[in-house]
């Protein structure tokens, strides 16, 4: 039992998916402690777990160079408050999850406080900006990591780092998904869904879902299929109407994993969500646009050959993306044409897909987390 320590625990997410790892990870901890008290940048779920929220995820939602610099006056003033809280706290350790561009510049500053770090969710800095390995060695105590090829990176660069495995498997083995018929009769649906999932953050809602929209009527009315969006839980149906251009789309929120599960096929915003989706096993595509300049600096920067993580994972193009100027309506539904229509080819994406769940390995993300964290906290 850890005896004599400062219970108090900061925790940083900067979106939905660090949202909800995040959430999991704290409710795990309080399984073992439960006079734990966590607070720093949390959305819903992490609020609900009993993270004190200090400023939401929502406030957080910059995308892109460009976006961020924009911003960086509310940025630098977030910080400023956190490292006030975490004085006037005496907290002595901090999660951050993911979110490198925020959560590595507030690490630096928490390391010379004498604050220990966790790293939960690593940067993808194998990807791009490698040389930021140089920052984490300085300034994290702890890296754990989601994918097993990650373990290797941040041994090599002399890093302390962990698996843990990915806490996407254990969230949706433990979910309790609706059965199909129920599901389409509560939402009256009487056709296979062709599901669209066009991101979280306004700017990518405007760059994508037009377009997708434009895509989606073009392959439900060849196919007979029920076109749906699926909601970020930050939306509302009046705002996504905005953009779109067809009455007979529907959108449905908080429902996402049942759409992912029950869905014939998806067109999906890079992100979180295509691994989910390939977790799952539905077939998909993956669109993804963003600022000109942003674009075309972080091309300079990536060096890797794609973007969707289940084709990272896979070590190959298994799913379709459509980058920037090919998030166009004619080219992703002729392209969804030709796979849909052909059972051999959606056969053969199902089963590479199949794969990455088994690359991903068995669950426990959360409990392996929250076990290496707490050994940590005895030792402060």
């Amino acid at each position: 039992m850890i005896k004599n320590f400062n219970n108090k625990i900061l925790v940083l997410a900067g979106e939905p998916s660090g949202d909800m790892h995040a959430s999991s990870l704290v409710n795990a901890m309080k399984t073992s402690m439960n006079n734990l008290e966590f607070s720093g940048i949390a959305g819903n779920n992490m609020i609900e777990s009993g993270v004190e929220a200090l400023y939401h995820i929502k406030d957080m939602a910059f995308l892109g160079f460009v976006e961020v610099i924009k911003h960086l006056p509310f940025i630098l003033k977030v910080e400023k408050a956190i490292i006030e809280h975490v004085k006037l706290n005496e907290i002595k350790l901090a999660i951050l999850i993911d979110y490198p561009g925020f959560n590595l510049r507030i690490a630096k500053k928490l390391n010379k406080m004498g604050v220990k770090v966790v790293y939960y969710i690593s940067p993808q800095i194998w990807a791009w900006h490698q040389s930021r390995i140089k920052k984490i060695k300085k300034c994290v105590d702890k890296m754990l990591v989601v994918f097993p090829f990650e373990k290797k990176f941040y041994e090599d660069g002399s890093v302390p780092v962990e698996y843990v495995g990915h806490p996407l498997v254990e969230r949706i083995e433990n979910y309790i998904f609706k059965p199909k018929d129920d599901f389409l009769t509560e939402f009256n649906i009487s056709k296979e869904i062709l599901l669209i999932l066009p991101g979280s953050r306004k700017d990518e809602i405007e760059k994508h879902l037009p377009e997708l929209i434009k895509a989606a009527d073009i392959v439900s009315n060849k196919n007979n299929l029920q076109t749906i969006v699926a909601s970020a839980d930050n939306f509302d149906e009046e705002y996504l109407r905005k953009f779109i251009n067809s009455s007979r789309v529907k959108i449905i929120k908080g429902n996402t994993y049942n759409l992912l599960k029950h869905s014939k096929f998806g067109i999906i915003k890079s992100g979180t969500s295509t691994l989910e989706a390939a977790i799952m096993g539905l077939p998909f595509v993956v669109v993804y646009s963003t600022n000109r300049l942003t674009y075309e600096l972080g091309k300079r920067l990536v060096k890797i050959d794609n973007i969707a993580m289940p084709n990272i994972i896979a070590g190959k193009t298994i799913v379709y993306e459509f980058i920037q100027n090919e998030v166009d309506a004619e080219l992703i539904s002729n392209y969804i044409l030709n796979i849909i229509e052909d059972s051999s080819a959606i056969n053969e994406l199902k089963n590479e897909l199949s794969k990455i769940k088994i690359q991903l390995g068995s669950s426990g993300a959360s409990q392996n987390t929250a076990k290496i964290i707490l050994a940590m906290l005895n030792e402060i």
